[in-house]
């Protein structure tokens, strides 16, 4: 397996070679780089980085290794052990620290680590500045500190809380008009970090809760990423215990999908559809989304009179859009929240805390919820990558053959048609390509990435 070096992060499945794995030697090598990079983007003195991981098997390996290296290099260390990328995030600002390092492969299956890098404001590296840190650790030119001048390390276990106490202190969220809804909430935290954070807010809020599959040992039941067909036990239990809604996230918390009072997914592309249309019924203003996300977004912030725009896939792209267009929400289809009154990051918490309010408030149930939104169905396929395949090439056939339609090409090519669009892109995050569509009715979005799939395949000479 490759090791992918991207904006989103450094990311490989643990053991072989290096370089083409994340081995031990590239977690020292890329944690080196982006210590040395820290060094000179900082002009400080003394740096503070903050680190956390997700429960994943190779977590506590990779933290050492990582940890040990900064200090190495004369960085302080405050050390959140067991955390969540959200937060993370927001740990770096208010221990005024320098930069953070989330070690988390997210959705990825557990052979599968990470390094993601934030800076000073707990948000994710541009991809300038992730390409300096690619290069650094490409000329491993490093120079580690003597002994007198080696880092220290804080261990702090508190930012779960604090975190939570963040969400309670927002301004949309009313912990009295939750309670007094007394929701019942089964939840997946797919043994991970989320087993540990969903739960603790869900108390705060006067929630009953529900576990499944939250004690956080790294073992991930099934297939990581909240899609349907990895859900089909707590989609079971939600019925069985007549509960209100579900709760998925994924193994580091920065997705969010919820799962409808009748069994059925809510839709992960509506999670962040249902958090806009409370925030937006509260704050006049916009919102973005990437690309592959759902038209549904469009139309409900065209409802309450603002502007929606698309941004390239990748939060960092997200993030930078919805600063220069103020929106007030914004995200990703994949159940990454975006709610920069708290924070400019992907944050479940967060999501969870806005569409409890949106529920509590509206009254009804989760199904009747879906039922009111704008329909739209989408179909997720890939391809799988090989090294033989020239997938710029490709994505340039398919621009021109639909040169008549509406096109972006700021991410991949997106092909927008009256009814429908897809969206074709090459993976930050696996050897793949992404074949996203979307249509009125999920026999015409399958019927489409399937057309899509057979003509790049047609023009790969597959």
């Amino acid at each position: 397996m490759t090791l992918i070096k991207s904006i989103s992060g450094i990311r490989g499945t643990i053991g072989g070679q290096p370089g083409d794995n994340l081995t031990p030697i590239d977690a020292v090598k890329f944690a080196a780089a982006y210590g040395t990079w820290l060094k000179g983007y900082s002009k400080k003195e003394k740096l503070k980085v903050v680190i956390g991981r997700d429960a994943r098997l190779s977590g506590e390996m990779i933290q050492n290794l990582v940890v040990s290296t900064l200090t190495g290099l004369g960085i302080d260390v405050i050390d959140l052990n067991l955390s969540t990328t959200p937060t993370v995030e927001i740990a770096v600002p208010i221990e005024k620290a320098d930069g953070g390092i989330i070690l988390t492969a997210s959705h990825n299956p557990k052979q599968w680590n990470a390094l993601k890098l934030l800076n000073e404001k707990g948000e994710f590296l541009d991809a300038a500045q992730g390409a300096v840190i690619l290069e650094l650790a490409e000329k491993e030119e490093f120079s580690f500190s003597e002994v007198d001048d080696l880092g220290t390390i804080v261990k702090n276990d508190a930012y779960i809380d604090i975190h939570i106490d963040e969400v309670l202190d927002l301004p949309l969220v009313d912990a009295d008009t939750i309670k007094k809804a007394r929701f019942k909430v089964v939840v997946d935290g797919v043994n991970s970090t989320g087993g540990i954070a969903i739960p603790k807010l869900l108390d705060a809020l006067g929630v009953e809760v529900v576990k499944l599959y939250c004690d956080p040992t790294g073992h991930f039941p099934h297939n990581p990423e909240p899609l349907k067909e990895h859900l089909g036990d707590i989609c079971d239990l939600v019925v069985k215990e007549k509960a209100d809604f579900g709760i998925v996230v994924d193994p580091d918390v920065d997705r969010l999908a919820f799962i409808s009072n009748d069994g059925e997914m809510f839709g992960e592309e509506y999670t962040l559809v249902a958090c806009a249309d409370y925030v937006l019924g509260k704050t006049k203003g916009n919102t973005v989304s990437n690309l592959s996300s759902s038209r549904a977004l469009r139309d409900i912030t065209q409802k309450h009179g603002g502007t929606y725009e698309a941004a390239a896939v990748g939060e960092v792209n997200v993030v930078t859009k919805m600063k220069a267009n103020n929106a007030i929400i914004g995200g990703e289809g994949n159940g990454g929240i975006i709610y920069p009154e708290s924070h400019y990051g992907r944050d479940s918490l967060v999501g969870t805390a806005l569409f409890l309010m949106l529920m509590a408030e509206k009254g009804g149930t989760v199904a009747e919820l879906r039922a009111s939104y704008p329909s739209y169905f989408m179909s997720k396929k890939k391809i799988q990558l090989t090294p033989d395949l020239d997938v710029d090439g490709i994505l340039v056939a398919m621009a021109k053959k639909y040169d008549g339609e509406e096109i972006s090409t700021i991410d991949g090519v997106k092909i927008d048609f009256s009814e429908n669009w897809v969206h074709l892109r090459k993976s930050n995050t696996e050897p793949i390509i992404r074949i996203y569509t979307e249509a009125k009715s999920q026999a015409e979005a399958d019927n489409l990435a399937d057309k899509i799939i057979g003509e790049i395949k047609e023009v790969a000479g597959l």
